[in-house]
């Protein structure tokens, strides 16, 4: 129950909900509701740089690059090899965690811009590899008609507000991760490492594995998003596996806030619907979400949910400081009242003595 004090829980909560209502509002719109969903699914991919990047401070640039392996994983083996969805989605979360898991026991020896550049450098070789293996993936023809989730005849996933709600219950989960890896002792284990890895090394903690375990977190939850992707839109061509891709996720966790639980979410549906908005004008977008983007990493740099948390913690360290000199002054005046009274008494008894020694 105290949990649902806390501002910051209830504002995740009360975004959460929002998104959760809009079918009632767009459920008719299905052009809306699929903008929605892929946003969603890209908040899931946005959540595993969230652990990379927000909690232990590595800038990992293949997140583009494993969203494109779960989104290729599950067009090809649906389309090409005829499994069903939950087959290839599982299989092609499983080989990007695995396949995430590997190139970080190479990346994870550099650090700081080297890493940065390294793991750009793993995003870009998986683009060549979608966008030149044509006899595997297509290349640039892409893989059409991508199976929907079965169901049987319990859901039909065809409908755009029951994927909806599927990839919107998988958000929920990975939601509820960040918050319980940022609750728990494994988070505090990353915070530290992003604020100093030697400070990290010299209490004990194993910097290496620690680092590890997050990469494979985030390519995990990069594979999850592009998954559903993959079905929520149908087709997918080598533009879901571009560096390009990668920059927008980095863009979205900008614009939330790196490290925060609501942070990637209201971010990325931020800067989506923006980006819907300006598509008229695709080629100059960046021309007015660049500044906005700049001032926002300038007056802002722990990105909106960062922002209005700090904001919430301030109100509140004034309020406790308040509390703590109105008590301090109450107790101040009521020992003031006691030695006024104490004085008035002890006069009193030194009249009484006086008086009956005359």
């Amino acid at each position: 129950m105290n949990a649902l004090k806390n501002p910051r829980i209830l504002g995740t909560l009360a975004v959460l909900v929002v998104i959760a209502l809009t079918p009632l509002a767009f459920g008719d719109e299905n052009y809306i509701m699929r903008v929605i969903t892929v946003g969603l699914c890209s908040a899931i991919a946005v959540y595993g740089m969230n652990i990379i990047l927000g909690f232990t401070g590595q800038l990992s640039l293949a997140q583009g690059g494993f969203f494109g392996i779960g989104a290729y994983a599950v067009g090809l083996l649906t389309t090409d090899f005829d499994w069903s969805f939950w087959q290839a989605f599982l299989v092609g979360v499983v080989g990007t965690s695995a396949i995430g898991y590997l190139s970080g026991l190479i990346a994870l020896r550099t650090k700081d811009e080297y890493f940065a550049i390294f793991t750009m450098a793993i995003g870009f070789i998986i683009f060549l590899i979608i966008s030149r293996w044509e006899s595997v993936t297509h290349a640039h023809s892409g893989v059409n008609n991508v199976k929907f989730p079965e169901a049987g005849d319990i859901v039909d996933f065809s409908n755009p507000t029951a994927m909806f709600y599927l990839v919107f219950v998988i958000l929920l989960v990975c939601v509820y991760i960040t918050y319980a890896i940022r609750r728990s002792s494994v988070g505090r284990t990353l915070l530290t490492i992003r604020t100093s890895e030697d400070l990290a090394d010299a209490i004990g903690v194993n910097v290496g594995l620690s680092k590890q375990l997050a990469f494979a977190a985030s390519a995990f939850f990069g594979g999850l998003g592009g998954g559903l992707y993959a079905s929520v839109v149908g087709f997918i061509g080598p533009d879901a596996a571009t560096v390009d891709k990668t920059f927008e996720f980095l863009m979205f966790i900008l614009v939330g806030g790196m490290g925060t639980v609501a942070g990637p979410l209201v971010g990325t549906m931020i800067v989506t619907f923006l980006f819907e908005f300006f598509q008229d004008f695709q080629a100059y977008r960046f021309i007015v979400l660049g500044p906005v983007i700049i001032a926002l990493v300038i007056f802002a740099p722990r990105g909106i949910v960062g922002y209005l948390g700090g904001f919430i913690d301030r109100r509140a360290r004034k309020r406790r400081i308040g509390s703590i000199r109105t008590n301090g002054q109450s107790r101040s005046d009521g020992a003031t009242h006691t030695n006024a009274s104490t004085r008035a008494g002890t006069s009193a008894d030194t009249a009484t003595t006086t008086e009956e020694e005359k």
